[in-house]
């Protein structure tokens, strides 16, 4: 590799590996915008910011997709906000760090939905690592002591397999094969916001749009055009941008080190302390879904089909929000 070729691909790491960071951020920052009584509403806010721009952005490409190819994505966007109510409800009650770590067992529930779909077996270092990743969120739930996992870590494990179902449904629906991506993103975002809205006008969940952004402050103002314009926005073009210029797996690589953000954020600016069998657990998942992907690394230079769904899963915040443009929290 030239010199140079080196240095375009620091240029182009760099902006993915922000995403990465920003998308670690996004827990603390949803977390200090909604309470539980705002968080419909403030789905709908957030996007009802973002998803102008992305049809502007891509309104000829939008105008091409099919009736099929509509409709597939309209099922795709129940789906995803099914992933976003999970993960706003869940943040409101866990902390920020839990969330992050949390959520990243996506990486190791897609391969082994994938490996049960096809009827395949996944190494057995593979096996192991999941089983870490497993035990290590088991211990960073724990906090300063053995107790149940509160509710909201119990959402968030329920929005990381809701990812694993979003990223199978993309990955085999072939009403979506070959569709755009920016299309598919904004008629998923779209059809999501069509459920929030439809929520909050139902009685008894919560305050409106209106009300909550009444009710906002300057720092939730920031909190909230943070969320719509980096952690939406900026992270899906940034990656439609850094595919065309690396590979996917280089991409999705940088994106994997989302939750040793998320965690760092949590403990270093949110004031989180999970305690000593909660930092243990922090480790584990960490180690562990690091693990993973190395092992799906060798299982992609020896071409097997489980790279592929290792793949998925590391962009799964890119699928699920702006791609999934993942948004997520």
């Amino acid at each position: 590799m030239t010199a140079t070729a080196a240095r375009s691909g620091r240029l182009t790491d760099l902006p993915v590996l922000l995403v990465a960071v920003v998308w670690g951020s996004s827990y603390l920052a949803a977390k200090g915008v909604t309470t539980e009584r705002t968080v419909l509403a403030v789905l709908v806010l957030r996007f009802a910011v973002a998803l102008p721009v992305l049809v502007a952005a891509g309104w000829r490409r939008l105008r091409g997709l099919s009736a099929v190819q509509l409709r597939g994505a309209g099922l795709l966007g129940l789906i995803l906000a099914g992933i976003f109510l999970l993960e706003t409800y869940g943040v409101v009650h866990t902390s920020a760090t839990n969330a992050g770590l949390i959520i990243s067992l996506t990486m190791v529930f897609t391969p082994l939905a994938v490996s049960r779909v096809r009827g395949t077996r996944l190494p057995g270092a593979f096996m192991a690592a999941a089983g870490l990743s497993v035990l290590g969120v088991a211990l960073l739930t724990q906090g300063a002591g053995f107790s149940a996992p509160t509710g909201g870590d119990l959402l968030m494990l329920g929005a990381a397999v809701a990812r694993t179902v979003h990223v199978l449904a993309m990955s085999r629906m072939e009403s979506v094969r070959g569709a755009d991506a920016l299309s598919l993103t904004t008629v998923q975002l779209g059809g999501a916001v069509v459920v929030f809205a439809a929520l909050v006008a139902l009685p008894g969940t919560g305050a409106s749009p209106w009300a909550a952004a009444a009710g906002f402050g300057a720092g939730d103002w920031l909190g909230l055009v943070y969320l719509s314009a980096f952690c939406t926005l900026f992270a899906f073009f940034v990656q439609m941008w850094a595919v065309r210029r690396t590979s996917p797996s280089r991409v999705s690589l940088l994106l994997g080190t989302e939750p040793v953000w998320a965690a760092a954020v949590g403990i270093a600016v949110g004031g989180d302390r999970p305690g000593w069998l909660g930092l243990l657990g922090a480790v584990l998942v960490l180690a562990g879904t690091a693990w993973g992907r190395s092992v799906a690394d060798r299982e992609r230079a020896a071409g097997s089909t489980t790279e592929a769904a290792t793949a998925e899963a590391a962009t799964a915040k890119t699928e699920t929000e702006g791609t999934e443009a993942e948004a997520a929290v």
